[in-house]
C-alpha cells in the first residue's frame, strides 16, 4: 500500500547536521545553533521564502527544549484553538510550544489575544510567515519575538535535498528542477514525488508534464502560489497588461492575501520601472493603501488598476542594478575610507584636520579605492 504520508515530511531533517542551507542561523556559533544547543527558551519568529525550512527548524528546536508542541495554521486557527492549547494540563517541567504557521494571517483581535499568554510564558511561539513581521505582526507582540531571516536555498542546498529523496535522476533534470522551484525545497520534492507516480523515469519532459497537471494547482500554502505570484510580476516586467490580469484573477479567485499582492508591486514599481517612471512608486503605494482600507471584494479593481498601469509603464532597471552593484562593493570592500571633504566635522580638531574642508572640486566623492567606479552607466 502507498504511503499517504507527503515525502516531505517523512525525509525531514530531525537535527541542525541534517538540515540543508541557513548556515547563517544554524552554523557553528551562530543563534539557533546555540538556542539548540544550549536549550535557551524564547519565542520567535522565522520569516522566509515557502519550503525554506521554517516548519523544520521549529519541530528540531521544539524537540530541544523538550517542548509540547502544537502546530496551527493561522488561516484555519482562531482564538478557541489557542484557548483549547492553554486550558490543557500542563506537563511538569515542559514548555508548551505553539508553532503558528503563516503568522501573518492572523488580525490584529487575534494576536492581541494571543499576546498575553506569550508575555507570561505561558506559551513559547514560534511565528512562520512569509510576510514581513514588522508589517504583519502588531508591535506589542513582535517586541517579545527575535526575528530570523531565512535565506533561498541556494543550487548546493536544493541539490543536497533532491539527493536525500532517493529517485534517480540525470543531470540535466535535476538543473531543471532546482532552476525550476526557485529555492522551494517542498516544491522540489512534491515535483519529483508526482512525477515518480505518473512515469517510470524522471527526466525533464516528464517533470514538465507533470508541472501541468492536476498534481499542483494554486495553494495558498506554498506549491503553485509561489509559480503564480511569479508569473505575475514577469507579466508586468513583459509589460502584458493581458498575462498579470490573467494572474492576478489567479491569486484572487484562489484566496490570496491582496496585501501579499500589492506588497509586490509596490516593490516592482521601484525594481523594475524605477527612475523610467517615477510615479510608478507612488501609484503601487496608494493601491496598497487603497487595499488596506477597503478590503476584498473591492480591493479587486484597485489591484487592476496597479496591475495594468505597472505593466504599460517604461521600464528601468537602473537603480536596482546600481544599488546590487554598490553593496557588492561594500561586502567586498568593508567600511573604505569616507573622503576627508565629505566627512562631519563637529569639533575644531576635526575642522584642523581637514574634516569637511572643500578642496575646490566636485570629482572623486567615492572612497579612492573606488574613485573610478560607475554605478549607473553614462
Amino acid at each position: 500500500m502507498e504511503n499517504a504520508e507527503p515525502l516531505a515530511n517523512r525525509i525531514r531533517p530531525a537535527t541542525l547536521d541534517e538540515v540543508a542551507g541557513q548556515q547563517h542561523l544554524i552554523g557553528p556559533g551562530k543563534p539557533l545553533r546555540l538556542a539548540v544547543e544550549h536549550g535557551h527558551i524564547f519565542s520567535f519568529v522565522l520569516w522566509g521564502t515557502p519550503g525554506t525550512g521554517k516548519t523544520t527548524l521549529a519541530r528540531i528546536y521544539a524537540a530541544a527544549i523538550n517542548a509540547e508542541f502544537y502546530e496551527l495554521s493561522a488561516v484555519s486557527a482562531g482564538k478557541d484553538d489557542i484557548r483549547k492549547i492553554v486550558n490543557r494540563p500542563a506537563e511538569a517541567g515542559r514548555p508548551r510550544l505553539l508553532f503558528l504557521d503563516e503568522i501573518h494571517r492572523f488580525n490584529k483581535a487575534q494576536q492581541d489575544f494571543l499576546l498575553p499568554y506569550v508575555e507570561s510564558g505561558e506559551l513559547v511561539l514560534i511565528g512562520a510567515t512569509t510576510e514581513n513581521p514588522s508589517f504583519e505582526v502588531i508591535p506589542a507582540l513582535l517586541s517579545r519575538l527575535r526575528v530570523f531571516v531565512l535565506e533561498e536555498l541556494g543550487t548546493e542546498a536544493m541539490a543536497e535535498i533532491i539527493s536525500r529523496t532517493g529517485f534517480d535522476l540525470d543531470d540535466e533534470a535535476r538543473d531543471w528542477l532546482i532552476e525550476m522551484a526557485n529555492g522551494d525545497a517542498r516544491q522540489a520534492i512534491t515535483m519529483l514525488e508526482n512525477t515518480s507516480r505518473l512515469y517510470d523515469r524522471i527526466t525533464v519532459e516528464t517533470l514538465r508534464e507533470t508541472l501541468q497537471s492536476k498534481f499542483l494547482r494554486y495553494d495558498k500554502k506554498g506549491e503553485e502560489h509561489y509559480n503564480v505570484i511569479s508569473a505575475f510580476i514577469k507579466s508586468m516586467r513583459a509589460s502584458d497588461p493581458d498575462a498579470a490580469i490573467y494572474y492576478l484573477a489567479r491569486m484572487i479567485d484562489a484566496g490570496e492575501d491582496p496585501k501579499f499582492i500589492a506588497r509586490r508591486m509596490v516593490i516592482f514599481a521601484s525594481e523594475d520601472i524605477g527612475l523610467a517612471q517615477p510615479t510608478a512608486l507612488v501609484v503601487a503605494n496608494e493601491v496598497f493603501r487603497a487595499v488596506e482600507a477597503i478590503g476584498l471584494p473591492e480591493c479587486v479593481h484597485n489591484l487592476a488598476h496597479g496591475a495594468a498601469y505597472l505593466a504599460n509603464a517604461a521600464k528601468d532597471r537602473s537603480a536596482t542594478e546600481a544599488i546590487g552593484a554598490a553593496l557588492d562593493d561594500v561586502k567586498r570592500y568593508g567600511n573604505l575610507p569616507v573622503p576627508m571633504k565629505l566627512r562631519n566635522a563637529p569639533t575644531r580638531l576635526m575642522k584642523e584636520l581637514g574634516y569637511g574642508k572643500d578642496d575646490g572640486t566636485s570629482e572623486n566623492l567615492l572612497p579612492e579605492k573606488l574613485k573610478n567606479r560607475k554605478y549607473f552607466a553614462s
